[in-house]
């Protein structure tokens, strides 16, 4: 038997369509619902679907009135606030294309992405940095509350292949590659309703995340809004350490957070009678099998896990009436059609063979391309797939086991980083002559980066960790900093990055 998934297409996405409109639907069904509530520590604040479609559908009037072309891309520079969805999804209602940017971003960062995506107009929020000399017009944090203000513009209804959205993620080159996203991709989402989360209209899903985080725009915004459910987001003041209250509290019924969150959870101490919560949700890194069980020992609920990307979010998951055994990541989900293919990326090889995991490159939900990169764009494909870039075996009943990257991109807290891209800053180091970083392992089941170098002195942590703050976001700057010799390559100058896992085993 050979390792091919395929139990036929979903139901297509309807013909004329519109992202932001479909995601708030249930403001005509269910008008006066709680739809988000934002959870502080000893208060709330709570949004009906009417409110939040009116300030999301008067955001893309306030927008339109700009006089912006449709189509035109704004980039967000937007923080942890309610503010980021709102101009997301205002924007698409509109008919503009919304491309977020980590908060994150340094300015030499942020000058490199505004470089590359040419934007129409530039939204900062409260707390990001404004910068000066822009190529662009731009909407400063204080004008941001008269945009809701505008009367609601109607969704603008078209093919729901056009261009929606584009999101930045790091590219084995070192540059930032930008996944272009169609309006259907919220459509294919309804895989994951049944086939990750278990939703239901009636659920309360609280997302431990950020609001500009993509994991939870999409799984704790958009897909509960879409089903007529309520979401519920920490404030960004909020403490992990009372997540777990906030959960018993607010009666959350799912709960969705990296792995990182759940294990600060159980190391805290904190009282995990969670008698709401039927289960968890976990992405953005692989969920290890210890952290799996200790939740289920103190709670008495599963952790369902999914793995995905960027170019088609999450695609392989364990689910409710689907548990998979310790170390399987998850099976297609229904709808899905998806291959391990062999070295040539050409035939799928036999069950449980390594090979690289491919999606069907008819999927609604998988990405346009990369803007302004044929080339990469092609490179991807092979045939009728999209390859993933994972290296996986499957079983006979479509069963996933996660072995790994065929490249060395890192993921360090549930981003995804290139190596190239923090070895760019480091060289640009006058006492660093080369450099190579690595994601390693210091516990079970937690990654940070770690930097290698050469130079003549033996440099300070400090110095370095600040000399990196200057030019990465903080999730991209290594945590860890060796000084060698020389760095280990092979026969072809290639750069032996298992070698440099085992030298920091070594080094004391």
């Amino acid at each position: 038997m050979i390792s091919l998934f395929d139990d036929g297409p979903p139901p297509p996405c309807p013909v004329p369509f519109n992202m932001a409109g479909y995601v708030l639907a249930a403001a005509d069904r269910d008008p006066d619902k709680v739809a988000l509530e934002v959870l502080a520590a000893d208060h709330s604040t709570s949004w009906t679907y009417r409110t939040l479609a009116r300030a999301v559908f008067g955001t893309g009037g306030g927008l339109h009135a700009l006089g912006l072309p449709i189509g035109a891309r704004i980039m967000l520079r937007i923080g942890n606030t309610v503010d980021f969805p709102i101009l997301f999804l205002g924007a698409i209602a509109a008919g503009y294309v919304p491309v977020p940017t980590s908060s994150q971003l340094t300015e030499p960062e942020t000058r490199a992405l505004i470089a590359d995506l040419d934007p129409a107009l530039i939204v900062f929020g409260d707390g990001v940095e404004v910068l000066g000399n822009l190529p662009c017009p731009a909407l400063l944090p204080g004008e941001l509350a008269a945009l809701a203000q505008h009367p609601a513009i109607a969704p603008v209804m078209g093919d729901p292949n056009r261009l929606a959205y584009i999101i930045y993620t790091s590219g084995t080159s070192g540059k930032p590659r930008a996944v272009m996203h169609a309006h259907r991709a919220v459509w294919a989402r309804r895989m994951m309703w049944d086939g990750w989360y278990g939703l239901r209209p009636d659920d309360r899903l609280l997302h431990a995340g950020a609001f500009n985080w993509t994991y939870t725009l999409g799984t704790g915004l958009m897909d509960p809004w879409a089903i007529g459910a309520t979401a519920l987001i920490p404030d960004p003041g909020v403490d992990r350490a009372t997540l777990a209250a906030l959960l018993h509290r607010h009666k959350a019924t799912i709960f969705a957070a990296a792995p990182g969150v759940y294990r600060q959870l159980l190391m805290s101490g904190a009282d995990l009678d969670l008698p709401d919560l039927r289960h968890g949700l976990s992405a953005g890194e692989k969920l290890p099998t210890a952290l799996q069980t200790g939740w289920s020992d103190a709670t008495g609920t599963k952790i369902f896990e999914a793995l995905g990307m960027s170019e088609v979010s999450t695609f392989i998951s364990t689910a409710p009436g689907h548990a998979a055994a310790p170390g399987i990541s998850g099976r297609p989900q229904q709808g899905r059609r998806v291959a391990v293919l062999d070295p040539d990326n050409h035939h799928p090889v036999p069950c449980g063979q390594p090979g690289i995991l491919a999606i069907s490159s008819r999927d609604p939900g998988l990405m346009l391309g990369y803007r302004n990169a044929p080339d990469e764009t092609a490179q991807k494909f092979a045939g009728e797939w999209f390859l993933s870039g994972d290296t996986v075996t499957m079983a006979a009943d479509g069963s996933i086991t996660y072995l790994g990257r065929d490249d060395d991109m890192m993921n360090a807290g549930g981003y995804r980083v290139s190596p190239i891209e923090v070895e760019t800053a480091l060289n640009q180091h006058p006492d660093i002559s080369e450099s190579a970083a690595v994601a390693v392992e210091i516990k079970p089941g937690v990654f940070v980066i770690a930097a290698f170098y050469q130079s003549d002195l033996d440099l300070s942590e400090a110095s370095l960790a600040a000399f990196c703050a200057e030019r990465l976001a903080r999730y991209k700057c290594p945590r860890l900093f060796v000084r060698l010799d020389e760095l280990p390559k092979g026969a072809n100058n290639k750069l032996k990055r298992g070698e440099l896992r085992h030298a920091l085993k070594e080094t004391p």
